[in-house]
């Protein structure tokens, strides 16, 4: 059985430092991961916060932590996540993506930024995983990043965990605006379900109903089709990488949502699983 391809809503960076439910949730998921399938021998990261006009891969020996945001307490400046790199590995998805049609280029530079570490601080908080970020290509469309992670789904047989990091409702406007009424100020990561817009609620449904159809034309068109699209994604850079996750896990398997909450009244936390190894994850965890 092959390691299901992932997509995690990584919320606000808070929560490397208030983990929350989600962080609670993360936790366990690295562990489930490596009982069911084995110690993945790394991990493809395609995050919301890593963009290039054509797919780039960062294939240094060994990744710094990148503090990639600003306002927040000095605390979350301290942690480090300084993980090594996969070299090899980029090669080797460079090839698999030229094989597609898709032109890629490899860096020897590193860097993980907030989307990428303070997901893999929970999952495997030693840093002993090596990690190969492909940065996202925002201007491709959700088919087009479909069509990438196919490309990539063989490495889900070789041990590779391929991992997209984004939100699954992500409009940090409203995320202000709402301070008031769920009780904090922005960078706090504790809020619950119960503080939800009725508006992100509806969207990460429907999300969750189209996903359990496998109505995969409805999902590349989730910006005309899903409701309150453009409020919950202003811009679609942070549910672009729910495409390739789902890309690698193949058009025939069901994906699931192995999790679903809200932090900050509208910044939805779910995560899916993609492939054939989804349903077993999902055992595992419960």
């Amino acid at each position: 059985m092959n390691l299901p391809s992932l997509f995690v809503s990584h919320g606000s960076p808070m929560i490397a430092l208030e983990p929350g439910e989600a962080g609670a949730f993360l936790a366990r998921l690295g562990p489930s991961i490596d009982a069911t399938f084995g110690r993945p021998r790394a991990v493809l990261a395609i995050s919301a916060h890593t963009t290039a006009r054509a797919p780039a891969l960062l294939a240094a020996a060994l990744h710094g932590t990148v503090h990639d945001f600003g306002g927040f307490p000095d605390a979350l400046y301290g942690l480090r996540y300084d993980a090594p790199g996969a070299p090899a590995l980029a090669a080797e998805v460079q090839s698999l993506l030229e094989r597609a049609g898709i032109a890629a280029t490899r860096f020897d530079k590193g860097g993980l930024d907030h989307g990428i570490w303070t997901v893999l601080r929970f999952l495997y908080p030693d840093a002993d995983v090596p990690v190969l970020p492909l940065a996202l290509v925002p201007d491709l469309s959700p088919q087009g990043q479909f069509a990438l992670g196919e490309a990539l789904a063989e490495l889900r047989g070789s041990g590779v965990l391929v991992l997209g990091s984004g939100s699954i409702t992500h409009n940090l406007s409203l995320v202000f605006s709402n301070r008031p009424r769920v009780g904090g100020p922005l960078h706090r990561a504790d809020t619950t379900a119960s503080d939800e817009m009725p508006e992100s609620r509806a969207f990460r449904d429907w999300m969750a109903d189209r996903s359990s159809a496998r109505d995969w034309d409805a999902l590349f068109d989730y910006r005309h089709q899903a409701p309150h699209a453009a409020l919950m994604h202003p811009t679609d850079e942070h549910l672009l990488p729910w495409y390739p996750a789902a890309g690698a896990g193949g058009r025939d398997a069901t994906p699931i949502r192995l999790y679903e909450n809200v932090t900050l009244g509208c910044l939805g936390m779910d995560t899916y699983a993609f492939g054939d190894g989804a349903t077993a994850l999902q055992a595992a965890l419960h």
